[in-house]
C-alpha cells in the first residue's frame, strides 16, 4: 500500500532564478546532501542488517524496512519542496521596486535645513518615513522647475555671446592683414634698435617641430640667456620641411603599387644588396640625426666664441654636440697646441669622466649588436659627442640601476644643469686659450709671468727653458721615471701629455708633464730627471722628490690670482728656480781645480737638514732667501 502511494505521489521541483532564492537553495542543498549523506550511512548498515534478519528472520522484516525508507524520503521530499516554495516567495518580494528610488534625493539634514516649513512639515515628516518620501520628492520637484528656469535663461545668454563672439572674428580677420602690414614696416626699426622681434617669432614656430630634448635645451637656453647672460646667441638651423615631414604618415597608392609591379619586370635580372650594405643602410638608419638642430654661441670676455651645435639621433634617443672655437683675431697655432682647441678634445671631461666616447644610453649596446655597430666612438667626428652634460641639458636621463623603457625629456633637469654648465664652457674655452698663448712662448723657450706672479720667484734665475714639445701617450708610459704616476692611474687616454728640457750649465732636468683636461681646475703633475753627475730620479734621489713635490703638493701658493691660468707657466718657474737651488748648494769637489761650475747665488738660512742633506726649496717672498719646509 505505501509503495503504490509513494508511486503516486512524486515529489514536485519548483525551480527559481532569483539570485537570493538561489543563495538560500545552496545553503538548503548543502544541508540535505549531508541528510543525504548520513542517511546513506545509515541505509547502508540498514541494509548489512538486513542481510542478517533476512537470513535470521525472512522477508517479512526486510519489507518492513524498506517501507520506513520509503517514507523517510517521502518527508524529505515534501520539506524540499516547502523550501524551494519560500525562496520563490521572498524572491518575489525583494524585487519589488518604485521609480522614487532611482532618484537621488538631497540628505535629511540638507532637506530640513533649506526646504520651505510648508513643504518640509517636519512635525509631521520626523516620524512618518512615508509622508518624509513625500515631502523630499516635493522639494525636488520645486527645485526641479528652478533649475530648468535657469538653464533656458543661459542658453539664451549663451546665443547671445556667440553671436559677440562672431562680431568679434569677423573684426580679428580683418584686422591679420594690417598687423602683418605694420610688422613688415617695422623691420627697419626693429634692425635698428637690436630689437628683432619677428625674427624670436619666427625661431619659435620652428621650435614647435624640434624633438623633445632639443625643444627643452632651446627654452632653456633662451631663458637663460635673457634671464642670465645677454650675450648667448640660441638658434634653430636645418630643414622645417623635412622635420614636418616625418611626423606625417605614409601615403599608400595604387599607382605606386603598379609603377613597382612594372619595375620588378626591369629589375629581375640586377643583382640584390650584399649582406654587407643592408648592414651599412641599417647604420645608417640607426645613426640617423633630426633635420633640426640647436646652435648656442657663448662669447667671452676676450671676443673669443664657442659655437656648439646639439643634434638629436632619433633612434638612439639620445644627444650630440660639435663644437667650435673663434677668436676675434687668428691664432699662430703652436706644435705643441695643436689639441688644446681641437674640436674633439676641446670640451673632454668638462665633468670628470665624461670623454664623450660611449653612449649614455644602455639600450643603445642592444641596438648595435644588431647592425654590427661595436662602439660609437667609432663615429662621433661625424655625429658629435653625446657628453653626459649634453644629455642633462636636454632633460634626458638615463639611470642604470632601474633603467626605463622610455626616457622623456625633463625641463626641470636641464634648468639645475644650464647654469653651471654654461660657467664650466666659459672657463674651458679661457683655460685653452690661455695655454694657447702660453705654449707660443714656451717654445721659443720663454717662460711667461705674469707682473701679478713676480713675487712668487726670486728676481735672478738663471735656469733656462731651452724645450717644450708634445708627447705621446705611449711614449709617456714608456719613460722610467714616470711609473709612480702610471701605476697611480693618472696617466689616462684623455689627458694631455708634455716634455720640458730646462739647462744650466751641464746639467739637463727633464720634466714629464700631465695636463689634466680640466686644468686648471686641476693641477698639472710633474715628474723629474735631473742628468748631471749621472742620472737622479726620485727613486734615488731624495732631493728630487722635494722638487716634485714643490710643484705638485705646493701648487696653491704658484695659482696666482682667480682664475689660475697662469698655473702651468708658474711652475714651470719654479722648477728654474729650484734647479738653481739644487745646483748652487751642491757640495764642491776640492779635489777638482778651478772655479765652482755653480757658484751659489741664492741666499739660503741653512744648506742641508737632516741624514738624507735635504736642501731649501721654499722661497720666501718678501724677504727673499730660500728655507726648508
Amino acid at each position: 500500500m505505501s509503495s503504490e502511494s509513494s508511486k503516486k505521489r512524486k515529489p514536485k521541483v519548483i525551480r527559481s532564478d532569483g539570485a537570493p532564492a538561489e543563495g538560500k537553495r545552496n545553503r538548503s542543498d548543502t544541508e540535505q546532501a549531508i541528510e543525504i549523506e548520513e542517511r546513506r550511512i545509515q541505509s547502508c548498515v540498514h541494509f548489512m542488517t538486513l542481510k542478517k534478519l533476512n537470513r535470521l528472520k525472512g522477508r517479512d522484516q526486510t519489507h518492513e524496512a524498506k517501507q520506513k525508507v520509503d517514507a523517510y524520503h517521502l518527508q524529505l521530499q515534501n520539506l524540499l519542496y516547502e523550501v524551494m516554495h519560500l525562496q520563490k516567495e521572498i524572491t518575489n518580494a525583494s524585487g519589488v521596486s518604485s521609480k522614487h528610488e532611482e532618484i537621488d534625493l538631497v540628505s535629511l539634514e540638507e532637506f530640513y535645513k533649506e526646504a520651505p516649513p510648508d513643504i518640509s512639515k517636519a512635525e509631521v515628516t520626523m516620524g512618518d518615513p512615508h509622508q518624509q518620501t513625500l515631502a523630499r520628492l516635493d522639494w525636488e520637484l520645486e527645485q526641479r522647475k528652478r533649475l530648468a528656469e535657469k538653464y533656458r535663461e543661459c542658453l539664451s545668454n549663451k546665443e547671445k555671446i556667440l553671436k559677440e563672439i562672431e562680431v568679434k572674428k569677423e573684426y580679428l580677420s580683418s584686422l591679420q592683414p594690417r598687423l602683418n602690414s605694420i610688422m613688415q614696416a617695422s623691420l627697419p626699426v626693429q634692425e635698428y634698435l637690436f630689437m628683432p622681434f619677428d625674427q624670436a617669432h619666427k625661431q619659435y614656430e620652428t621650435a614647435r617641430h624640434l624633438p623633445p630634448p632639443l625643444y627643452v635645451l632651446f627654452v632653456q637656453a633662451t631663458a637663460y640667456g635673457q634671464a642670465c647672460d645677454k650675450t648667448l646667441s640660441v638658434a634653430i638651423e636645418g630643414s622645417v620641411d623635412e622635420a614636418k615631414a616625418l611626423f606625417k604618415p605614409p601615403e599608400d597608392s595604387q599607382d605606386d603599387e603598379s609603377d613597382s609591379d612594372a619595375e620588378e619586370e626591369q629589375t629581375t635580372k640586377r643583382r640584390r644588396p650584399t649582406l654587407g650594405v643592408q648592414l651599412d643602410d641599417k647604420r645608417k638608419e640607426m645613426l640617423k640625426r633630426h633635420p633640426l638642430s640647436v646652435m648656442l654661441d657663448l662669447k667671452c670676455k676676450d671676443d673669443s666664441v664657442l659655437h656648439l651645435t646639439f643634434y638629436y639621433l632619433m633612434n638612439l634617443n639620445i644627444m650630440t654636440v660639435k663644437a667650435k672655437v673663434t677668436t676675434a683675431t687668428e691664432l699662430i697655432t703652436p706644435i705643441s697646441a695643436g689639441d688644446l682647441l681641437s674640436p674633439d678634445s676641446v670640451l673632454s671631461c668638462l665633468y670628470p669622466g665624461d670623454h664623450g666616447k660611449k653612449t649614455p644610453n644602455p639600450a643603445n649596446q642592444y641596438q648595435f649588436d644588431k647592425v654590427g655597430i661595436l662602439t660609437l666612438s667609432d663615429y662621433v667626428l661625424e655625429l658629435g659627442h653625446p657628453y653626459l652634460w649634453v644629455q642633462k641639458l636636454g632633460g634626458l636621463h638615463f639611470p642604470k640601476e632601474q633603467p626605463q623603457q622610455t626616457v622623456i625629456a625633463d625641463h626641470s633637469l636641464s634648468a639645475s644643469h644650464m647654469e653651471t654648465t654654461m660657467k664650466l664652457l666659459k672657463t674651458r674655452v679661457q683655460s685653452r686659450l690661455a695655454l694657447h698663448k702660453q705654449f707660443a712662448s714656451l717654445e721659443h723657450g720663454i717662460v711667461p709671468v705674469t707682473s701679478d706672479c713676480q713675487y712668487l720667484f726670486p728676481a735672478k734665475v738663471v735656469s733656462r727653458l731651452v724645450k717644450w714639445v708634445t708627447v705621446a701617450h705611449e711614449d709617456y708610459m714608456e719613460l722610467h721615471f714616470t711609473k709612480d704616476i702610471v701605476d697611480a692611474g693618472l696617466a689616462g687616454d684623455t689627458n694631455l701629455y708634455y716634455m720640458a728640457l730646462i739647462e744650466r750649465g751641464t746639467a739637463k732636468l727633464q720634466a714629464a708633464v700631465v695636463l689634466n683636461p680640466g686644468y686648471s681646475s686641476i693641477p698639472p703633475v710633474f715628474q723629474l730627471c735631473l742628468n748631471w753627475k749621472g742620472e737622479k730620479t726620485n727613486s734615488n734621489d731624495d732631493n728630487i722628490r722635494a722638487m716634485e713635490g714643490e710643484v705638485n703638493v705646493c701648487y696653491k701658493e704658484l695659482c696666482g690670482p682667480w682664475p689660475s691660468h697662469q698655473l702651468l707657466t708658474n711652475q714651470l718657474q719654479r722648477l728654474c728656480v729650484l734647479l738653481d737651488v739644487y745646483l748652487e748648494t751642491e757640495s764642491h769637489d776640492d779635489s777638482v781645480e778651478g772655479p765652482k761650475e755653480f757658484p751659489q747665488e741664492k741666499m739660503c738660512l741653512r744648506l742641508f737638514r737632516g741624514p738624507s742633506r735635504m736642501k731649501p726649496f721654499k722661497y720666501n717672498h718678501p724677504q727673499g732667501f730660500f728655507s726648508h719646509r
